[in-house]
């Protein structure tokens, strides 16, 4: 280990509109699935810690829900979070996909980064595996005119490319000081927790319009078998109407058989063992505006 004088550490967050790539770019840094992905909006709803580890420096990522107008109460508390996580953070990147347009969502986030001055800002044009050399060169033009940033780094997260580059130019802007890990840790994140949003990753699949914003997961028991090399899950996907509910069930509980498939292919992976989820649709009303249903979500 290189001298604690000479090591870096702390905190960094990625920020952009919904879709930007965020989550992806964190699983692809940290080198392990942290945070789920999917392409609906405000897929990520609180901010997931996940850990890079050099032997000169630790980075310590944080990702937040996108940032977005509010239509709910869920919305708004969303937003809260990224405020706070934006707060205490080293360094703040702007993730910009290169095979769109910078818009007005773009621009009115890097407005809102001038609230927090003391922290670094690098912009991050994701996604450069989806856009022509001349698209990618034409979004870093566009990126670089919103403000004088510390780094700019072009990359893509699904080919890999250029994420050396990023760590170096995050590792650059740190504080010196010790880790703030154990060299095993990759997240802080608690088992349920995990293996609740593997079941809603899987729920988002394949699902339209609204529904996507309705659907939350709740783990009532994780019990590890002792005499087989199994894991037993019980969870619940909430949904907001009873119409909703046949829509996640489908024809005869396909859908639902579908849903159970998917998440425990990537429960296994965590756990270590196979699964036993028992997964049950449960309905509460419009729970993304009442406070106290928030409340018992975590909100």
């Amino acid at each position: 280990m290189t001298d604690t004088t000479q090591h870096r550490s702390g905190f960094v967050t990625f920020v952009g509109r919904p879709n930007a790539g965020k989550s992806t770019l964190m699983n692809a840094l940290v080198g392990e699935k942290i945070a789920i992905t999917s392409s609906k909006p405000q897929t990520t709803r609180h901010a997931i810690r996940g850990v890079v580890h050099r032997d000169d420096a630790q980075l310590v990522i944080v990702d937040t829900p996108g940032m977005h107008k509010p239509r709910t109460l869920l919305g708004k508390r969303l937003n809260a979070v990224v405020q706070t996580t934006l707060g205490d953070v080293d360094v703040i990147c702007l993730c910009v996909p290169a095979d769109e347009p910078l818009g007005p969502g773009d621009r009115f986030i890097d407005q809102q980064l001038e609230g927090f001055p003391r922290a670094k800002k690098v912009a991050v044009v994701t996604k450069t595996d989806a856009a022509s050399k001349e698209r990618v060169a034409q979004q870093l033009l566009a990126v670089s005119e919103l403000r004088d940033w510390d780094a700019v780094v072009p990359l893509s997260s699904i080919a890999g490319t250029q994420l050396d580059v990023l760590v170096d130019a995050l590792v650059g802007l740190l504080p010196e000081g010790p880790p703030l890990y154990e060299a095993e840790t990759t997240t802080e994140e608690p088992l349920s927790v995990r293996i609740a949003e593997l079941v809603r990753e899987a729920a988002l699949e394949g699902v339209r319009d609204e529904l996507p914003h309705s659907i939350m997961v709740t783990i009532d028991d994780i019990v590890r078998r002792e005499d087989r090399d199994l894991t037993d899950v019980y969870a619940n996907l909430w949904v907001e109407r009873d119409s909703q509910k046949g829509i996640i069930i489908g024809r005869g509980g396909s859908r639902l058989r579908q849903v159970g498939a998917d998440a425990r292919a990537e429960i296994e992976r965590i756990v270590g063992t196979q699964v036993h989820l028992d997964l049950r649709v449960k309905v509460a009303k419009e729970w993304q505006g009442d406070p106290k249903q928030l409340g018992r979500f975590g909100f």
